[in-house]
Parts: C-alpha cells; structure tokens; sequence
C-alpha cells in the first residue's frame, strides 16, 4: 500500500528529495510509438516546465533527467527562501500559477481592502506560501501541465501518469550524489548516449557546458542559475547549495560512466575521483547504486545512523515500523 505524502516528505529530515513520475503509456511518452510517430518534443517541454516552475516556487533543481517514458528530478526545498518572501511576493508568485482569490487580485492591484478581507487574504497567504515550498504541489502543476498538452495532442482524454509521483529522503552527503549520478547516468545506461555531456534534456549536460565555459567553475556565479549551485566542500559557514565541488561531481559522473557502459560493465579503474575517498564510498557499492538506486533503496536513503535517527521525522512514535524497509540496502551500500 502505498504511503501518505506526509510520511514521505519531512523537512526536519532533510531539504533533498528524488523524484520520479512514469507514464501509462509507457512505450510513447517523450520516445516513438509503434506507428511510428516520434513525440521526443516533448522531452523538451518538460525540461522547460521543470526549470520554469522552479523559478516560481521555492524549490531548487539539483539534478534532472527526462527519459523516453518517465521523468527524473533530485529536489531541494529551500524553506529560507519561502520564509523570506513578503506577502505581496507570495501573492505574485501563486497568480503565475493559479487565479488566485478575488481580494488577492485586487490586493495585488494595490486596492484597499475592509478587515474581513484582510483577515482572508492573511490566511491564504500563508497557505500558499506553504504550498510554495511544496514538492506536491510542485509535482501536481508540472504533471498535470504535461498531461494536459499531452492528451491535446494525442487528442484524447485519460490518465497520462501512472498515479502518484515516486519520492526518496535523501538524508546524506552519500545519498544525495549517489542518487544525482544515477539521475545524470541514466541516458548512459540505457544507451541513449555515449558520455554524460551528450545525454539531451540532462542536468550534467547543462553543467558540463556551462563550466567548459566558465573561467572558475566552482564559483558560484560562474554556475547554471536554473539549477542548485555547487557550494565546496563542507565546512562551517556552508553557503546554500550542494556541498561539494562541481569540478569534483563531473569528474565523478565520468569516471562512473565509464565503469557502467556495456563492455566495462564490473570494472575498478585505478583512477578513482577523490571524491569517492572524501565520502568514503566502496567502488564497488558505488557503481551498484548508481545503477540500482531506485529498486535497492526505499522511501529513506541515508547511511543506517542518519536513517534511524530521522525515521520519526516521517512516522509517527505510534505507527512506526518495526522494521525499517530498505534499511539493510543502506547498511550494506552507504555505512
């Protein structure tokens, strides 16, 4: 059965959160049906919504990859930034993406309203900036945006999205770029391109182009601004964004897609990144995950102490298993 929403996100736990959403028909969502017809456009607007939205919500893109029949994307709810927000630009924000309510139209037009307006607008406020920093809410408009223009072309009526959208906690360092690699590697894997810089409608391809241009990659500024920056190395005073280097995370991402191809597939190349020392990840768990992600881990994925210590961030003290699901997977691949 499946899990309430609220079990599944929790931001005591962690700001990170893998997301995945598979299409019902699954041979021709963004690839070419059997008559032939080629719909890969629309690979292309959902990485165009995806970004787009982003810049809406408060929500960062930290990895991406749109597939032929689904839909990946690594997420970071930035709830600084939705606490900072004043009330007028809650309001903007929610009319690019909804009508809103009349007083909030005409609160934005800067009329006056009487106290029991205010007193609504007050409470709608709050709900939406809420709903601002929400990956439900998130996912809900960029899918049912996809369906909508999908069944227009299609010319027909139905579900276009198989029931809700996959999450997984990201509780750690080790989780969440495991999980990036394995996002950015999955036209690699399924032969859809040759490197991690070809892969079309990727994160890696935009960041790979991005600092092949760049005079300091690593520098913040010098980085994609649709997507969640590379701050460095951990340290005190960690600015906001990924905590590692970005010159660190391609070069991880290359060397496990060369591991990962057909004809290497197995393979230990002595010219490990430094990255995977300063994480402390085996080689050989490390090209499994990036691999297997999705099917070897469940909901929470962290190393087996950050999993059992945010397991009550998710489920209740009176409901919670006794048995952890994926924990032996996280023992086994991230401890």
């Amino acid at each position: 059965m499946p899990k309430p929403r609220k079990e599944l996100i929790s931001l005591e736990a962690t700001p990170y959160y893998h997301c995945v959403s598979r299409c019902v028909r699954r041979a021709f969502l963004c690839g070419t049906d059997e008559e032939g017809r080629s719909f890969e456009h629309r690979r292309g607007w959902i990485e165009h919504l995806l970004l787009e939205q982003a810049k809406v919500y408060c929500i960062d893109i930290a990895a991406y990859a749109v597939m032929s029949n689904h839909f990946h994307a690594v997420l970071h709810i930035n709830q600084a930034k939705s606490k900072g927000l004043t009330d007028i630009e809650v309001v903007q924000r929610w009319h690019q993406l909804y009508k809103g309510t009349l007083v909030s139209q005409q609160f934005e037009r800067g009329e006056e309203l009487r106290e029991d307006q205010w007193i609504l607008l007050r409470r709608n406020i709050e709900e939406w900036r809420s709903r601002l920093m929400s990956i439900s809410w998130f996912m809900r408009r960029l899918n049912e945006t996809i369906a909508r223009l999908a069944n227009d072309e299609d010319e027909c009526t139905g579900h276009f999205w198989e029931g809700r959208f996959k999450s997984q906690a990201l509780l750690d360092e080790k989780a969440l770029a495991a999980c990036m690699a394995y996002v950015d590697l999955n036209p690699v894997r399924a032969a859809m391109a040759k490197t991690p810089e070809e892969s079309k409608h990727t994160s890696v391809k935009k960041r790979a182009e991005k600092a092949k241009e760049a005079y300091s990659p690593n520098h913040p500024q010098q980085q994609v601004p649709e997507l969640l920056n590379f701050a460095g190395n951990p340290k005190q005073d960690m600015p906001e964004g990924i905590p590692m280097r970005l010159t660190d995370y391609l070069e991880l991402v290359d060397w496990t897609g060369r591991q990962i191809r057909e004809n290497k597939r197995g393979s230990i190349s002595e010219c490990e990144p430094a990255i995977m020392h300063r994480l402390g990840i085996d080689a050989e768990h490390w090209l499994y995950i990036t691999q297997n992600f999705e099917s070897e881990f469940k909901g929470v994925v962290g190393a087996v102490n950050k999993v059992k210590s945010k397991i009550s961030c998710f489920w209740d003290k009176q409901r919670e298993r006794r048995r952890t699901a994926g924990i032996q997977a996280c023992k086994l691949r991230l401890s």
